[in-house]
C-alpha cells in the first residue's frame, strides 16, 4: 500500500478542499482521550494528552498489552461492546463508566478502524434529574404532533436548543446540486437570522459529506482549542490513523477559519440520514466555548435518526399524495386516449390533459419530422437541433434538465422561452418525442457570502485561499435555469412513456388485426363478385337460350331477350338497393323466379299470408332465394320439363315465419359433397344476418329447405307502396315482346361518352337505328370536349364512370352550349348528380332500346320547350 502524506504536509486552500484528508488530520480534540490497540490487545497508538488522565507517559505505553493501561474489569467491558458492535461503521459506548477503577467516571465509545480498536473517552458529568430516554420521547412527541412539513422542522429546532442551550439552532436541507439552504431556525435573541439563506455546495466538500453519513454526531467544543497529536502519527506501514468514526476527531483548519470568521466559538451538527443519503443536518452554533456530555450527545443523535423517520414517512406521504393525483390524472388521459384510436400524430390532441399530469409552459410533439406546439415553444430548425440533441441521450429513458444550456449549448439563444425540458421518447425509429418545456426563472437567491468571491490572504496555515469573511445576506441572480423537474413528475413522467408506447403498440396491434379481418373481408368479397359475376353470365347465357324457341324472328329475339336482362337488373337492383321500405314476401319471390326462369314460373306455387319483409332484411332474403331458384334451374325440380316447387310460409305459434322451399318431380338431389358459396348462403344468411334458422334436407324426390324468420324482420301490415321495381317486375315479361311505340330520334346528332368501346358501339347502333343522323363516340372528357368543337351536337349521352375520371366535368361546357344530356350509369339510383345537372335524366346500365330512346327523347324536348 502506497503510503500518505502527514496531514501537516497536505497543503489544502479552498481549490483543493473537497480533496483534503479531513478523517486523517492525525489530531483530537482536548477534552478527551484516545488509545489505539491491535487485535491481539497491544497498545497501538496514545493521544499525546493522556498524562492528563493517568499517570503514564506515551511513549512508555506503546507495544504494551492493553491491561497495562486498563484494568482487567475495564478491559473485558470494551471487549464485551466490541463482540456487539453491529458493523465494522458502529460505534459502542459507555457511559459513566469507571474506567481506571479508581472512582473517576468516563463516558467510552469503542470502535475499529482498519484492524485498529479505538477507544476515546472523555470525563463523565452527567447532569443531575436527566434522564435522556425519557427527555428523547417528551422531544419526538412534541415533534409528532405538528402539521406539515414546515411545522415539523420548527419544532425540532425548537426542542434541540432547549436541551443543548446553544444559541442558534438551524435545520439545513441539501438540495440535490449539493447546496443547500436553511429551512428552520431557533436563534438567541440580539442575534441575526440565518433563515432563507442559500450555502454552495463548496461549504461541505465532498468528503466531509461522507462522514456526516458515517459519523452522524459531531461536536467542535471550543473552536480555539488546540488540537492533541495522536502517536506515533504513522504506523510501521507508513498510515495514518483514519479517525472517521472518531468522537474526538479534530477539525480541518479550513473550517476553523470557516467558523471564526462567523463568529462562531463551538458548534454541533446531527446528520438526518434518509435511504442511506444525506437529505440534511441539524446546525449549532455557540458564540462562547460549549461541551456537550456523550450522553446528552448520543441521545441528540438519536433524536435525529427519529426525526429522520418522521421526515421520510412525511415526504412519503405527500409524495404519495402526489403520485395518486397523477395516477388518477394519468388513468383518465389514458382512458381518453384509448377512446380516441391514437396515433403519434393525435397524441397532441390531448396536450391540456398532459400539462396538467407535468406543469409546464410549453408542449411540443414531435413525430415523424413534424411538430405541433401548444404554448411557449421553439422554432422548426431549435427542434430540429434539440431533438438531434436528444438522440444522443439514448432510447428507453427520458430525459430531464432545468438548465438545458448547460448540456446543448444552442439553447442559450433561447433560454428566456425554454431552460427546462423533459423529454419523453415515444418510438425507436425515427426518434418521436413529447416535450414539456419550462421557462427562465430568473430568482434571486439569497447567499450566505458570495459563493464565487475568495480573498486571497496569509491565513494561520500560510498563504492560501481563505474563507469569505463576509456572511451578509449576498444575493444572486440566477439564469438559464427552470424550476426543477420534481421527483413526482419524474415518475410522471415515466409512467405516460410506458403507458403511451403500451396502448401505441396495442393500438398498433388491433390496426394490424383489423387489416386482417378487412384483407379477410375483401377476399370473401372478390369470392363473391366472382360468384355472382359468373352466375350472371350463366344466367345470360341461359336466357338466350330458353328465348330462341319461342322468337318469331331476329327482332323479337332481341327484344326478348332485351327484356329479360332488364328484368335480372332490377332483381339485382333489389337485391343490393338500401333506400327501399318493407316489401311483400310473395313479391320477393315472384321477382326471383320471373327473373330467372321465365316461362317456368307456372311451376313454382307460392301460398301464404300477406307478410311484409323489412328493408334490413329484404336483400338477405332476395339472395338466399336467388341461389336456391338458381341451383333449382341447374341441378334441381326446374332444371326439366316435369318438377314443380312449392313455396309455402305461415306463422308460427312463437311469431316466427316459417318458410318452406319443397321441389317434386325433378331429377334425384344428392347432398353435395362440398358446400359452394351458394349453399353457404342459403345455409347461414339468415342465421346469420338475421338470428332466424336455416335447414337443408337433401330427398331424392327433390329439395326440401326450411326457414325461420324472426318476428322483428317483417310484419303483417302494409305500411309502404311496393318499390316500383318489385311492382314493375311482374309486367316486364308480359309487355317484353310487343312491339312498343318508340319516339324518333329522326335527324338528331348525337355525342356518346363511354370508356367501353363495346357499350358505345352498341349505344351508338341503337341511336342510328332509331333515326340518328350522326353519331360521335368519344372515351373521355378531353376528347368529348374536341368533339364539340369540331361539330354540331344535339344531344350527349353520358357515362358517369369514365375509369380515371367522371363526365361530370363536361355538364358547364354542354350548359353553355344549351345541348341536353342524358347520363348513363351503372351505380343504379345511389348516384349524386352536381348540382348543375340535378335534372338531367339518368338511366341505369344495362339499358335497352326504349329506355335509351325515350330518355334522349324526353331531354329533347324539355331543352326545346325550355
Amino acid at each position: 500500500m502506497s503510503n500518505l502524506r502527514a496531514p501537516r504536509d497536505h497543503e489544502v486552500d479552498l481549490t483543493n478542499c473537497d480533496r483534503e484528508p479531513i478523517q486523517f488530520l492525525g489530531c483530537i480534540q482536548n477534552f478527551g482521550f484516545l488509545v489505539g490497540a491491535s487485535m491481539d490487545w497491544l497498545i497501538e497508538r496514545v493521544s499525546a494528552n493522556l498524562p492528563a488522565f493517568v499517570d503514564r507517559e506515551p511513549d512508555a505505553l506503546l507495544g504494551e498489552p492493553l491491561l497495562s493501561l486498563f484494568p482487567e474489569t475495564s478491559v473485558h467491558a470494551i471487549r464485551g461492546r466490541l463482540q456487539i458492535l453491529s458493523s465494522s461503521d458502529g460505534v459502542e459506548r459507555l457511559f459513566g463508566f469507571d474506567l481506571f477503577n479508581d472512582g473517576r467516571t468516563f463516558d467510552v465509545a469503542i470502535h475499529v478502524s482498519s484492524g485498529t480498536i479505538v477507544i476515546e473517552a472523555e470525563p463523565a458529568t452527567r447532569a443531575s434529574g436527566i434522564n435522556p430516554g425519557a427527555l428523547i420521547k417528551s422531544m419526538i412527541s412534541r415533534v409528532q404532533r405538528t402539521e406539515g412539513l414546515e411545522g415539523l422542522y420548527r419544532e425540532c429546532v425548537r426542542q434541540l436548543r432547549g436541551i443543548t442551550g446553544f444559541d442558534r439552532v438551524m435545520l439545513y436541507r441539501f438540495a440535490s446540486s449539493g447546496a443547500g439552504s436553511v429551512v428552520a431556525e431557533s436563534v438567541r435573541s440580539g442575534l441575526g437570522s440565518f433563515l432563507g439563506l442559500n450555502y454552495p455546495a463548496a461549504d461541505i466538500p465532498v468528503q466531509a459529506r461522507r462522514l456526516y453519513v458515517q459519523n452522524q454526531i459531531r461536536i467542535i467544543a471550543d473552536v480555539g482549542a488546540v488540537p492533541v497529536p495522536v502517536l506515533p502519527e504513522l504506523d510501521p506501514h507508513g498510515r495514518p490513523l483514519d479517525l472517521s468514526l472518531s468522537v474526538l476527531r479534530s477539525v480541518s483548519p479550513i473550517h476553523i477559519e470557516y467558523l471564526s470568521n462567523m463568529g462562531v466559538s463551538a458548534s454541533m451538527s446531527i446528520s438526518i440520514v434518509i435511504d442511506g443519503k444525506l437529505w440534511g443536518l441539524f446546525a449549532l452554533h455557540h458564540y462562547a466555548p460549549r461541551y456537550l456530555t456523550m450522553e446528552i450527545r448520543s441521545a441528540t443523535e438519536l433524536f435525529g435518526q427519529m426525526v429522520a423517520l418522521i421526515i421520510d414517512g412525511r415526504l412519503y406521504k405527500e409524495a404519495k399524495r402526489i403520485d395518486e393525483v397523477a395516477r388518477d390524472l394519468h388513468d383518465r388521459f389514458i382512458a381518453k386516449l384509448v377512446a380516441a384510436s391514437p396515433s403519434l400524430e393525435t397524441i397532441s390532441d390531448f396536450a391540456e390533459d398532459m400539462r396538467e399530469m407535468v406543469p409546464c409552459d410549453g408542449f411540443v410533439v414531435w413525430a415523424k419530422g413534424e411538430e405541433k406546439t401548444h404554448g411557449t415553444g421553439l422554432s422548426r430548425e431549435e427542434l430540429q437541433s434539440l431533438t438531434r440533441f436528444l438522440n444522443r441521450a439514448g432510447s428507453g429513458r427520458i430525459y430531464a434538465t432545468d438548465e438545458l444550456s448547460t448540456f446543448h449549448p444552442p439553447a442559450a439563444d433561447y433560454r428566456s422561452r425554454v431552460s427546462g425540458v423533459l423529454a419523453i421518447p415515444i418510438s425507436r425509429s425515427p426518434r418521436d418525442y413529447i416535450l414539456f418545456f419550462r421557462r427562465e426563472i430568473v430568482q434571486t437567491v439569497n447567499w450566505a457570502g458570495d459563493p464565487k468571491t475568495k480573498e486571497r490572504m496569509i491565513g494561520p496555515n500560510g498563504a492560501r485561499l481563505t474563507p469569505r469573511k463576509s456572511f451578509e445576506a449576498w444575493k444572486e441572480t440566477v439564469v438559464g435555469k427552470s424550476l426543477p423537474w420534481t421527483e413526482s413528475e419524474l415518475r410522471a413522467g415515466e409512467s405516460l412513456r410506458v403507458s403511451i408506447l403500451e396502448v401505441l403498440l396495442r393500438f398498433n396491434e388491433e390496426s394490424e388485426r383489423q387489416q386482417h379481418l378487412a384483407a379477410q373481408r375483401q377476399e370473401l368479397l372478390i369470392a363473391e363478385l366472382n360468384h355472382r359475376v359468373r352466375n350472371i353470365l350463366s344466367l345470360i347465357r341461359a336466357l338466350v337460350v330458353q328465348s330462341k324457341p319461342s322468337a318469331a324472328d331476329v327482332d323479337s329475339f332481341a327484344r326478348i331477350i332485351g327484356g329479360r336482362i332488364q328484368a335480372l337488373a332490377r332483381a339485382h337492383d333489389q337485391i343490393t338497393s338500401e333506400q327501399f321500405s318493407s316489401t311483400s314476401l310473395q313479391d320477393i319471390v315472384r321477382t326471383e323466379v320471373m327473373a330467372y326462369i321465365g316461362a317456368k314460373q307456372d311451376r313454382v306455387h307460392l301460398e301464404g299470408p300477406d307478410v311484409y319483409v323489412e328493408a334490413m332484411a329484404f336483400s338477405t332474403l332476395a339472395l338466399v332465394f336467388h341461389e336456391l331458384v338458381t341451383n333449382s334451374a341447374k341441378y334441381g325440380a326446374l332444371s326439366d320439363s316435369s318438377g314443380s316447387v312449392r313455396v309455402i310460409w305461415r306463422i308460427g305459434e312463437d311469431g316466427a315465419c316459417h318458410i318452406e322451399w319443397i321441389e317434386n318431380g325433378g331429377p334425384p338431389v344428392p347432398a353435395p359433397k362440398r358446400r359452394g358459396f351458394g349453399s353457404t348462403i342459403i345455409e347461414r344468411s339468415i342465421p346469420h344476418d338475421l338470428g332466424g334458422e336455416a335447414e337443408l334436407d337433401f330427398r331424392l324426390s327433390g329439395l326440401c329447405a326450411r326457414f325461420r324468420l324472426p318476428s322483428q324482420v317483417f310484419h303483417l301490415v302494409a305500411i309502404a307502396p311496393l318499390p316500383s321495381s318489385a311492382a314493375a317486375a311482374s309486367k316486364e315479361l308480359v309487355t317484353m315482346s310487343s312491339a312498343s311505340n318508340l319516339d324518333s330520334l329522326e335527324g338528331l346528332r348525337a355525342l356518346m361518352v363511354e370508356d367501353n368501346m363495346i357499350i358505345s358501339l352498341d349505344a351508338e347502333q341503337l341511336l342510328m337505328d332509331h333515326g340518328a343522323l350522326e353519331v360521335h363516340g368519344a372515351a373521355s372528357v378531353a376528347d368529348a370536349r374536341k368533339l364539340l368543337d369540331l361539330h354540331e351536337v344535339d344531344v350527349a349521352l353520358l357515362d358517369v364512370n369514365l375509369g380515371s375520371e367522371t363526365s361530370f366535368a363536361l355538364v358547364p361546357d354542354l350548359t353553355r352550349r344549351k345541348i341536353p344530356f342524358v347520363f348513363v350509369t351503372g351505380y343504379g339510383e345511389q348516384i349524386e348528380l352536381p348540382e348543375d345537372a340535378a335534372k338531367a335524366g339518368t338511366i341505369k346500365k344495362p339499358f335497352d332500346a326504349r329506355e335509351l330512346v325515350q330518355a334522349i327523347a324526353q331531354a329533347v324536348t324539355r331543352a326545346r320547350n325550355g
